[in-house]
């Protein structure tokens, strides 16, 4: 497709090519944005409750001392955090699973971001890309208007006035697909904020109960007495 054909599509041919060229960026980067807020909501829609009510689940299995049934659980689970708990058992044998668990846990916070950037990146670009068409849409005024006086034309102000206003479209635009793009980015970042301190907590607590029933029984202190003996039952005449 032409840009000619696609600024028509658009309804922006009758600003210039530099002015209708920009609102086009813009509309895309807002349906980018639109795109990117739609998915990471899903993504993260009642995120929390579910990896609450998985690890109680495990914590309850890890209560009664059986890893295999809570580490089933956590291996069935197709939550992205489970994958914290499934390094945590695949590590408790082996050495102390507090680090690798911290290490996997920061690895799946840094993943729940996705592509989050694009929306800060929107918010900052956009009013410059605005503003780019702005003034290209006054230079191509200021041009008509010259061309006009060169013809023998009066010149007034009001044959610049149309496209000046047309040229201002451009950063209106552009400042508010970055206002929408900088709300989302910092709603998206505050309930990260709040899902990275309940998994710190939930991993934390889950990495003691999995050091607890990993662990042999402590044999009693020394010095101890013994209990009293069992009687044998007695046999029945």
């Amino acid at each position: 497709m032409k840009m000619n054909s696609l600024l028509q599509w658009l309804h922006l041919d009758s600003l210039s090519l530099a002015g209708g060229l920009t609102l086009a960026i813009i509309l895309l980067a807002s349906l980018l944005s639109l795109t990117i807020a739609i998915e990471r909501l899903i993504a993260l829609w009642s995120l929390g409750p579910k990896t609450r009510a998985l690890f109680e689940n495990i914590a309850r299995r890890l209560l009664q001392n059986d890893i295999p049934a809570a580490r089933a659980l956590a291996e069935r689970s197709p939550l992205p955090v489970a994958e914290v708990f499934r390094v945590g058992f695949q590590t408790a044998q082996r050495a102390n699973p507090t680090t690798a668990i911290e290490r996997e846990r920061l690895a799946q916070t840094l993943k729940l971001k996705g592509p989050l950037w694009v929306l800060a990146t929107v918010g900052a670009v956009t009013p410059f890309i605005g503003l780019f068409g702005t003034v290209a849409g006054i230079m191509a005024a200021f041009k008509e208007l010259g061309l006009d006086v060169q013809a023998g034309g009066a010149g007034g102000p009001a044959s610049v006035m149309t496209g000046i206003s047309e040229a201002l479209v451009a950063t209106a635009a552009g400042i508010l697909v970055a206002v929408a793009a900088v709300i989302l980015f910092n709603y998206f970042q505050s309930r990260l904020s709040r899902l990275s301190m309940e998994f710190k907590l939930i991993f934390a607590e889950f990495t003691e109960l999995l050091l607890a029933a990993s662990s042999p029984p402590m044999p009693p202190p020394a010095g101890t007495p013994p209990g009293p003996p069992t009687a044998p039952p007695s046999e029945e005449v």
